[in-house]
């Protein structure tokens, strides 16, 4: 009897925070490993990970993921107590960590997690300095959007009517 393969997705993408870029000015993106306990990483491949509103704290010339939920495996942490919501020390280089301090300290940026995937078996996090948008910015990207989709129609149309 032959053996089915189970159906895995080609992505390597865990969770998406979809919200970022509307409510940011996203400049400079920034990959980071995490640091991660055991009950975390089951979870985390069961997909019971949520990062829309988590973002990057430095504290102390450290990096943390603060807000970002890991929902515990009831089967995986019987033993252990399971803190969801518990900040997770991002792993970057220190001439990183020292342009990300530069960068909020003096410039008035923003950490945003946009994120997070698998690089072969480590998770890891995307995040990019940004900037908060105000209200008039949102609106003009969203009528620029719909512009481009208007412009697209257009030219479709007149390019079948040749």
């Amino acid at each position: 009897m032959a053996k089915k393969k189970s159906k895995q997705s080609n992505s390597n993408t865990i969770a998406l925070n979809k919200k970022a870029r509307h409510n940011y000015n996203l400049t400079d993106k920034f990959e980071a490993g995490m640091s991660l306990q055991g009950w975390e990483i089951k979870s985390i491949r069961d997909g019971k990970v949520n990062i829309s509103d988590c973002y990057v704290h430095i504290k102390d010339r450290e990096a943390y993921l603060v807000g970002a939920e890991i929902m515990p495996l009831n089967m995986a942490s019987t033993h252990v107590v399971c803190d969801p919501t518990r900040p997770r020390k991002l792993l970057l280089n220190r001439r990183e960590l020292d342009r990300l301090v530069g960068a909020v300290e003096r410039e008035g940026y923003s950490l945003i997690a946009t994120a997070m995937y698998w690089k072969q078996c480590w998770v890891k996090l995307e995040f990019y300095l940004g900037k908060g948008k105000k209200t008039h910015d949102k609106r003009a990207d969203e009528k620029n959007r719909e512009w481009a989709i208007d412009k697209g129609r257009i030219m479709k149309n007149k390019n079948l009517e040749k």
